[in-house]
């Protein structure tokens, strides 16, 4: 293992990080193996090797790869894949059992210790995550009658805040409050920052207007957001999913990063991008499908 790097820094399939940052809230990649794979930890402790079906950096990994894993990388033999031939290279090399995440990764030309070069957004998926999100809504008086027509899972007002301090509750993907509530939402901040569950303006979960952003959510809306080390993480769908639906999900993900760019962010913005499963192998998307995005 790196130096510096926790048990949760290990994905298999193609890159380092720490955390994924949308779509499961601030948990680690191990953790969503664990929750679509139901397999014990220890079993998907699972390094890399160099190869070209790892995209974003692999090196200095140890242990012994599953037989499954290292056909499907090497099944990935260029430098780089237009989007719907990496679309069809993830389905044909898939061996898991169980419906996993297709995964998109882009390497960022920013400094993220720079307040001026931070990016973060949302976006609505046109064909959604292929899951429900739970969500919860802390709000008063009339607002949580809204919240709750527009489907919300949970509702309510300070007595939520109490159950999410004192029993550590999170038992929801996405938390949306109204603004008169962040005077006391705020003090959920220990609970709900590890696990990017705090409502933020940026993300629009801290709004009046809690019927359409309940609707978004569960219309398929993620949030992006580069981490330390540059990397964005963000789900499009599942593998299940038709090609196509899969593409125009990647392109409008893709089009709203590039959208993104700081006005501070020197050099080239879109270093890499990578398009993986939950247990299949990363693989690289040529420079080609970012150009074209940003265009959209």
């Amino acid at each position: 293992m790196r130096p510096g790097k926790s048990l949760d820094s290990h994905k298999h399939h193609g890159f380092w990080t720490r955390s994924n940052q949308t779509g499961y809230g601030e948990r680690s990649e191990l953790q969503i193996v664990a929750r679509e794979a139901n397999w014990p930890y220890a079993q998907y402790r699972v390094p890399c090797k160099a190869g070209l079906a790892n995209a974003v950096g692999d090196e200095g990994r140890m242990g012994k790869d599953s037989k499954n894993i290292v056909k499907a990388r090497a099944a990935v033999t260029k430098p780089a894949y237009p989007l719907p031939e990496a679309v069809g290279l993830l389905k044909q090399v898939k061996y898991a059992k169980f419906d996993e995440t297709v995964d998109l990764t882009l390497r960022l030309g920013v400094d993220t210790r720079h307040a001026d070069q931070m990016v973060r957004g949302t976006v609505v998926l046109p064909h959604g995550l292929g899951k429900t999100k739970t969500v919860a809504v802390i709000a008063s008086g009339d607002r949580q009658k809204e919240a709750t027509e527009a489907g919300a899972d949970f509702v309510g007002g300070e007595e939520m805040v109490e159950k999410i301090q004192k029993e550590n509750w999170t038992a929801f993907d996405a938390l949306i409050a109204t603004p008169d509530m962040m005077k006391v939402v705020g003090r959920l901040g220990k609970v709900l920052g590890p696990k990017g569950l705090m409502p933020n303006p940026k993300t629009g979960t801290v709004t009046l207007d809690v019927a359409s952003a309940v609707k978004e959510i569960k219309a398929g809306k993620v949030e992006f957001r580069a981490d330390k080390t540059s990397l964005v993480h963000v789900p499009v769908g599942k593998l299940s999913f038709d090609p196509q639906k899969l593409i125009d999900n990647t392109t409008t993900v893709i089009g709203a990063i590039v959208r993104s760019k700081p006005s501070a962010a020197k050099g080239k913005y879109i270093k890499s991008v990578t398009l993986s499963s939950t247990m299949g192998p990363g693989v690289p998307l040529d420079s080609a499908v970012a150009d074209a995005a940003g265009k959209h």
